[in-house]
């Protein structure tokens, strides 16, 4: 393994370990067995570099995630228990994975102040709306429709950053992926007021 994968797994190391705004360049160096000089020579900036690690963990997570729900779903499940049950492992990842998305909250929280980090966010968004079609569908996102990214991409990322943001307030009381289908399908139905929406039959 070359320098080049020495350091995005130190940066990685780091980030998990130190955070976004504590990991120095240093850090990285100390922990890869590199130098200085090859975090310019091969990633450009101790940035481009922790936002290459940052990719590198969120691609292994979507891989992990997507082996996860391949498991344990009956052929025969409604798509409402599919839903659940996917919910349910994503909500399970979240708890094996917790210095991740510690990690994901504290770069959130740096957008602001960091256009430049703002910026890639917002250009990677359609392939992670893609990604959470793969997710919840357990299809190649690649082949969704940009309709569709836009759409159920969207709609499958609201849903999962609400999910992800209750449990990392409180992973006790977060709701149960049962219990976010049902409330879908009492939202759809009007069932909050009594009243079901004109022509809608639920889900």
């Amino acid at each position: 393994m070359g320098h080049r994968e020495d350091l995005l797994d130190g940066a990685k190391a780091c980030l998990l370990e130190k955070g976004w705004v504590r990991t120095t360049a240093r850090d990285i160096v100390a922990a890869s067995g590199a130098n200085l000089a090859s975090i310019g020579y091969h990633y450009g900036s101790k940035d481009a570099l922790m936002m290459a690690a940052f990719v590198r963990m969120t691609e292994e997570w979507g891989a992990e995630m997507s082996r996860a729900l391949e498991a344990g779903v009956p052929a025969d499940a409604s798509r409402a228990e599919l839903l659940a049950a996917r919910l349910d492992t994503l909500a399970a990842g979240l708890g094996s994975n917790r210095q991740f998305w510690e990690l994901q909250l504290e770069v959130i929280g740096q957008l602001g102040s960091n256009p430049e980090l703002k910026k890639w966010f917002a250009g990677v968004f359609p392939e992670g709306r893609q990604g959470m079609v793969s997710i919840f569908e357990g299809v190649d996102g690649c082949t969704a429709s940009d309709e569709e990214v836009r759409t159920v991409g969207a709609f499958y990322h609201s849903l999962f950053v609400g999910m992800w943001v209750q449990w990392a307030i409180d992973a006790e009381s977060a709701p149960t992926g049962a219990e976010l289908v049902e409330g879908m399908r009492r939202a759809l139905a009007g069932q909050l007021s009594g009243t079901a929406a004109d022509g809608d039959e639920g889900v």
